[in-house]
């Protein structure tokens, strides 16, 4: 994995606006895995909402009230911060891609809560390189004689 001497963030992989936030809602489908669930969503290539950022990988997180009081929450997102800056460089380009904790990722061991965040990224890549694919131009593939 990574070395922990390394430091890496997120400063330029984070979701900020409440817009992109809103627009990856409405593009994206909800996964669900043990602990959280999950949005994956393409960024725009052009247009309003395209800024000049678009096409490197972001990554958002929601801590709802429901979660807990703020400490709580508060701990619950410094833990999938943590998480996802140990993997950045595993988040699917061209996409967003947003976290929804439980409860249960402010008790459950950080080595459970890293290896839970891996698998999201891991599935979240396929699938974005199967829309990828999906929306290719098929003039590119050869027709049979």
């Amino acid at each position: 994995m990574n070395n922990p001497d390394q430091r890496q963030s997120l400063t330029g992989a984070r979701l900020r606006k409440h817009a992109d936030y809103q627009r990856a809602y409405a593009a994206g489908r909800k996964r669900q895995s043990a602990s959280m669930s999950w949005f994956l969503a393409p960024q725009p290539s052009h247009g309003p909402g395209a800024d000049a950022l678009a096409g490197s990988p972001r990554a958002g997180l929601t801590a709802g009230k429901v979660l807990g009081k703020a400490h709580e929450r508060n701990r619950i997102k410094r833990r999938m911060r943590e998480a996802l800056r140990r993997h950045v460089e595993l988040l699917p380009a061209g996409c967003d891609l947003i976290f929804h904790p439980r409860r249960t990722v402010l008790t459950m061991n950080f080595t459970k809560l890293e290896a839970e965040v891996v698998r999201i990224l891991e599935q979240a890549n396929v699938e974005a390189a199967r829309k990828a694919a999906a929306q290719s131009p098929r003039s590119a593939q050869p027709r049979p004689a």
